[in-house]
């Protein structure tokens, strides 16, 4: 059964905060909201843990993982920023949009995809993530908490906080519960790993990014 911990969605409390970091050093997965949906997490340089969402989301190694950093310059730790890409993401973020770099070498191999040496970075609009951010020092990963059932469908998108609680109750250590609902929108993706950004996937703020990045429409639904 996971431990539920209950955080001011504005001013989250720092003991609070802090419980559930120690939690993630140890190696926990928790379900936690974000600016867009409700996501799967952990420590992004705890491997054991980095696994156990792999397997969760049933992800192989191939797939990366999108990971949270605080800021822009914390960004420019784990990937190579151009000028270019440097002015649109300050523009965007923070925000509801992942960003395909090229990743430096702090960022874990079962993280970034192994053929492209890419990874998927956000930097959340969100206080109680940026206080878990801030409070562990480094990235936390997070992939949508939606899982396929054996049709391929999602079932758990757009469930009510109770539902989706108790979906995940079994299968995570920790859930953060700031009372909102889940979200329906997922972030919207831009790749920067090119000489022009483009657009990928259209989620949340996708009318924002279009005047940076040309769309893969094929892409969009």
């Amino acid at each position: 059964m996971a431990t539920i911990y209950t955080v001011h969605p504005e001013t989250p409390q720092i003991r609070r905060i802090e419980e559930i970091r120690n939690e993630l050093q140890d190696g926990a997965v928790m379900l936690y909201p974000t600016d867009t949906v409700y996501a799967i997490g952990c420590d992004l340089n705890v491997k054991s843990a980095v696994e156990r969402v792999r397997r969760l989301k049933q992800l192989s190694n191939d797939k990366p993982l999108t990971f949270l950093c605080s800021s822009l310059s914390n960004i420019a730790e784990y990937a190579l920023v151009s000028d270019s890409a440097y002015r649109l993401m300050r523009s965007l973020i923070p925000g509801p949009y992942t960003f395909l770099l090229p990743a430096t070498k702090l960022v874990p191999r079962l993280v970034m995809s192994p053929k492209r040496k890419t990874s998927g970075i956000r930097v959340p609009d969100h206080p109680v993530c940026q206080a878990l951010l801030k409070a562990l020092g480094n990235p936390v990963i997070s992939t949508s908490a939606h899982l396929a059932d054996e049709e391929g469908k999602i079932p758990t998108l757009g469930l009510e906080r109770a539902k989706l609680f108790d979906e995940f109750d079994g299968l995570v250590d920790i859930i953060v519960d700031d009372g909102s609902e889940p979200g329906t929108q997922v972030s919207t993706i831009v790749d920067m790993t090119g000489e022009e950004p483009v657009m990928v996937r259209k989620g949340l703020g996708w009318e924002a990014a279009m005047a940076w990045a040309s769309p893969v429409s094929q892409n969009w639904e």
